[in-house]
């Protein structure tokens, strides 16, 4: 299969999980990482990379949608970034992004600016 290919399946197989409840996305996402070894930094910037070249909604304020989308993508390929969600207080915010080897993959740098909620770590 082509990467833009795979990359369309984990972005429409991420807008359906999008619309589980919090505690039903890490359900799924923990069986989901099973068998993968941990995600390099320089691969997940790439899977976020395809992910945002396939769907432009991936691109802009759905970052919901993008994490996981890039989290799904990253085990299709084998690997597992840590997929998070948080909220920051001032001013109130709140975003999902994954990390590889301890630090966010391509967001801004104020990422670190929010409270971790929920996590799915390699296994």
């Amino acid at each position: 299969m082509s990467r833009r290919l795979v990359a369309h399946i984990a972005v429409t197989v991420a807008r359906l999980l999008a619309r589980l409840p919090p505690r039903r996305i890490v359900a799924v996402l923990r069986v989901v990482r099973r068998g993968a070894v941990p995600a390099d930094h320089a691969r997940t910037l790439r899977a976020r990379q395809d992910v945002t070249t396939a769907s432009t909604l991936c691109s802009g304020r759905f970052c919901l949608q993008r994490s996981l989308a890039t989290a799904l993508l990253c085990r299709m390929r084998g690997s597992w970034p840590t997929w998070c969600t948080g909220v920051r207080t001032a001013p109130f915010g709140a975003h999902a992004w994954v990390e590889a080897e301890g630090r966010p993959v391509g967001e801004p740098e104020d990422t670190g600016g929010y409270h971790v909620m929920l996590s799915v770590p390699p296994a």
